[in-house]
C-alpha cells in the first residue's frame, strides 16, 4: 500500500455555482424567492429545480412584483426578502421595488443575470451596463467575477443587507451559473451576529427629559417606528404621568386602536385628535421617529425631548431642546422607573375626550346604506372578518388614509404600506410576500381601484400557489387622493378620472373567486363568503366594492370653528361639505377640561 495515500484528501463533491447559491440562501433561513426567468437566468433555475425540496420558486407575472413581494415580506417579518429578474428589462422593472425596500429601510437581495462573460461589453442582446443602474438603490452592488466566488458575493449581499437594512443587488453572468465548482462553501450566517440593542441613554438627560414631560401642562408622546418594540414602555409612561401618545402611520398596531389615550396620527395619512395634539402640545416627546411632516403640526415654539440612535437626525425635523442618542426601549425603560406618578391631568383627559368624540363621529358612518357606499362601511367589514393575527397589506392613496383611520388593530395583528416612496399597486405583490412569510394566518390587501390596476396580473400568482389572500378593491373611479391636492391647488382635475371597471368580474376570469358590491347587503354578504372560502383554503377572492368619489375629511386643515385662518362662511361650507356636525372644536375641548 502506498503511504502516500493515508495523506490524501477526499475529491469534494461539485455542483454547479448557482445550486451553490441556492444553498447560502438556506442557509440564511430563505425559504422561498421571487422572479420570473428569462433565458440569462437559466441557471439559476435550473439550481432552483434541483432544490425544489428546499427552496420554493414564486412565479410572479412581473418583476416589480416580485420585488415589491420581497420588500413586502421583509417589513412584515424583518427577515431579507430575496426576488430576481433577467438581464435587461428583467433587471429595469425590479427597480420601483427596490427603491421601495430602499426607503423604508428593510433588507433585501435582489439577483440580477447578465449575459454570457464572453459577450459583456459587445452591446450584446439585452446588455445593459447594469451596477450603474443599481447604484443609488443599493447599499451593496457587485457584478461575479467567477463561478467559485458566486456563494461567497451572495452571503456577503445579505450580510450587508442586514446591516444596512437595505437592497444588495449581486449581477451574475450567465455562464458562471453553470460552472462547476467545489461544494465547499458554508454561508457565514451562524457567525453574523446582530443586535436590536442600541447606546445606553445618559441618566442625567433621562431625569431631564422626565421632569419636563411631568411638569409640562400638555405633555404629548410621539413615536415612531425606532420604538415599535416598545409598546409596553410607552404604554406605561403614558399611564404614570398621564400623557396622550400618538405615533407616525408606520407603526399603527403597535398599541391597540382603541387605546382611549392614543390618538393615531397626524399629517394627511391621520386622525382628527392625532392632529390636535401634535399642533397643541407644549412639551412633545419625539422617540424614534423621522416623521418629515412634523413641522406643519408641531409649533416652532413647542418644546421638543428627541431620543434617536442616529445623530444624524437629531433636529433634522424640528428645533430640539433636549437630544439622547440612545435606544428607545431603554430610555422609555429607564423614564418610567424614575418617573413620579401624575395622579390627573386636565389635558389629558381632553384629549382622551378628543379621540372618544372623534370614535363616535366614525362610528355613525359605519352602515350608511347609499348607492355608491361609503368607504366606512367596507372598513366596518373587514374589521368584523379579521382575525386577531391578520395581516393588512395596504396600497397607497386616499386608501392609505381611510386604513389608518379605520382598521381597529391590535398589536397581534400586523401593518405595511409603501411609506417614504409611496408606490401604488404594492399591495397585491406585498400580500403574497406576507402570505408566503405567514401561511397560517389571515391576509389582506387592501387597494384603490388605481394602485389594484397596476399590479392586479399578479392575481395569478395568488391563484397558482392558492394562496388564501382577501383583496378589497375600492373603487371610486378617481386618483383620489392627487385630485384632492389639484383641489388644494384651485385647479382644475386633470388626469385624475379613471374609467370604471368590474375586477371582482376581472379576477374570477384569472381563477379567483369574485365579487361586485354595490349595496350594504351585498357587501356584507361578499365579506362573509370571503372569509369561509379563504378559511377553506381554496385561494384568493377579489372584492370589489363601487363606493362614493367622497375626499377622505381633511384633519391637517380641518375648519370647525372661524379663527384666524377661517371665515364663518368657509367653516359653514366646510361642515356642508365633510359632515362634520357632531365633531368638536379641539379649543372648544381644552376650554370644557381647563387644559
Amino acid at each position: 500500500m502506498n503511504n502516500h495515500m493515508s495523506d490524501m484528501k477526499p475529491e469534494s463533491a461539485r455542483i454547479t455555482a448557482s445550486q451553490a447559491m441556492i444553498k447560502v440562501l438556506e442557509e440564511w433561513g430563505v425559504e422561498h424567492v421571487f422572479g420570473l426567468p428569462g433565458g440569462s437566468f437559466d441557471s439559476t433555475m435550473d439550481a432552483l429545480h434541483v432544490r425544489s425540496d428546499t427552496m420554493k420558486y414564486i412565479q410572479v407575472r412581473h418583476e416589480e412584483a416580485g420585488a415589491l413581494a420581497a420588500a413586502g415580506e421583509a417589513k412584515f417579518t424583518g427577515r431579507i426578502g430575496v426576488c430576481f429578474g433577467s438581464a435587461g428589462p428583467g433587471a429595469v422593472h425590479l427597480l420601483n421595488g427596490l427603491y421601495d425596500a430602499k426607503h423604508d429601510h428593510v433588507p433585501v437581495l435582489a439577483l440580477v443575470a447578465q449575459v454570457p462573460t464572453s459577450a459583456m461589453n459587445t452591446d450584446y442582446f439585452q446588455e445593459l451596463p447594469e451596477e450603474p443602474i443599481f447604484a443609488d438603490v443599493a447599499c451593496f452592488n457587485r457584478t461575479v467575477m467567477t463561478a467559485e466566488q458566486l456563494p461567497a458575493v451572495v452571503d456577503q449581499a445579505i450580510r450587508q443587507a442586514y446591516e444596512h437594512s437595505g437592497v444588495a443587488v449581486v449581477i451574475i453572468p450567465k455562464d458562471l451559473g453553470w460552472q462547476q465548482i467545489d461544494d465547499t462553501f458554508h454561508a457565514t450566517a451562524h457567525d453574523y451576529a446582530s443586535t436590536n440593542e442600541y447606546p445606553a441613554p445618559d441618566m442625567g438627560l433621562v431625569r431631564r427629559a422626565t421632569e419636563m414631560l411631568t411638569n409640562a401642562k400638555r405633555p404629548l408622546i410621539y413615536f415612531g417606528m425606532g420604538a415599535r418594540g416598545a409598546g409596553k414602555e410607552i404604554k406605561e409612561l403614558s399611564d404614570k404621568l398621564q400623557i396622550p401618545i400618538m405615533s407616525t402611520a408606520l407603526v399603527k398596531g403597535v398599541l391597540a386602536d382603541s387605546d382611549p389615550a392614543y390618538m393615531l396620527s397626524a399629517g394627511r395619512v391621520a386622525s382628527k385628535p392625532g392632529v390636535d395634539a401634535a399642533r397643541t402640545a407644549d412639551v412633545v416627546l419625539f422617540i424614534g421617529a423621522n416623521m418629515p411632516f412634523l413641522p406643519f403640526f408641531v409649533g416652532p415654539e413647542t418644546t421638543v425631548i428627541q431620543v434617536n440612535t442616529k445623530a444624524t437626525d437629531m433636529g433634522k425635523r424640528h428645533r430640539v431642546d433636549l437630544g439622547i442618542v440612545a435606544d428607545a426601549k431603554a430610555t422609555l425603560q429607564a423614564m418610567v422607573q424614575i418617573a413620579r406618578p401624575v395622579e390627573s391631568r386636565t389635558y389629558y383627559d381632553a384629549m382622551v375626550a378628543d379621540k372618544k368624540n372623534w370614535n363616535q363621529w366614525l362610528a355613525a358612518r359605519a352602515e350608511v346604506d347609499k348607492t355608491p357606499l361609503d368607504v366606512d362601511a367596507v372598513f366596518t367589514q373587514i374589521n368584523r372578518i379579521a382575525k386577531s393575527d391578520a395581516v393588512f397589506s395596504v396600497d397607497v392613496g386616499n386608501v392609505t388614509i381611510d386604513a389608518v383611520r379605520l382598521l381597529d388593530m391590535v398589536p397581534t395583528q400586523k401593518f405595511a404600506t409603501s411609506a417614504w416612496y409611496a408606490t401604488m399597486g404594492n399591495a397585491v405583490p406585498a400580500a403574497i410576500g406576507a402570505q408566503e412569510s405567514y401561511p397560517d394566518r389571515q391576509v389582506f390587501s387592501i387597494s384603490g381601484d388605481g394602485g389594484f390596476a397596476m399590479n392586479m396580473q399578479d392575481i395569478l400568482t395568488q391563484v397558482k400557489y392558492r394562496e388564501p389572500i382577501i383583496n378589497v378593491v375600492l373603487t371610486n373611479e378617481a386618483l383620489g387622493f392627487i385630485e384632492a391636492e389639484q383641489d388644494d391647488n384651485h385647479q382644475a382635475h386633470s388626469g385624475v378620472d379613471l374609467i370604471d371597471a368590474d375586477y371582482g368580474t376581472a379576477a374570477a376570469g384569472l381563477g379567483a373567486k369574485g365579487y361586485e358590491v354595490h349595496t350594504l347587503a351585498e357587501l356584507r354578504q361578499a365579506f362573509e363568503e370571503a372569509a369561509q372560502y379563504t378559511e377553506q383554503r381554496r385561494g384568493p377572492v377579489v372584492i370589489d366594492v363601487k363606493i362614493a368619489n367622497d375626499r377622505p375629511l381633511p384633519v391637517e386643515q380641518l375648519a370647525l370653528e372661524p379663527d384666524a385662518r377661517f371665515s364663518q362662511e368657509y367653516v359653514d361650507q366646510f361642515k356642508a361639505t365633510y359632515h362634520t356636525e357632531g365633531l368638536t372644536p379641539v379649543s372648544e375641548l381644552l376650554n370644557r377640561f381647563g387644559a
